[in-house]
């Protein structure tokens, strides 16, 4: 059987994979990739954490992490569409285009 351990060395090999691609790409479709993958290393750990301490505290977390990554994928990608269809790119550079 796998232990605690286990999935918190998971839990923050995801989350240190994720935080890099963030702050090194600059494309915003990969960044948002980045966003879930560091968001499922917390359900991962909140899980995991929850399954070992039979306590449902962590299962609850997990479905409120769930539901903000969904929202955030829904409302990141909108916003990665409409700035394709203004400027045909997806790069992070072409958004200080738009500050007044």
């Amino acid at each position: 059987m796998v232990d605690l351990n286990s999935y918190i060395y998971l839990s923050l090999i995801l989350f240190l994979i994720g935080l890099f691609g963030f702050v090194f790409r600059r494309n915003i479709i990969i960044l948002l990739a980045c966003v879930e993958i560091m968001l499922n290393a917390l359900i991962i750990l909140f899980a995991s954490i929850s399954y070992f301490r039979k306590d449902a505290t962590g299962y609850i977390l997990v479905f409120f992490i769930i539901a903000m990554a969904a929202a955030e994928a829904a409302v990141g990608l909108t916003l990665a569409v409409a700035l394709y269809k203004k400027l045909k790119k997806v790069y992070t550079e072409e958004i200080n285009l738009f500050r007044g």
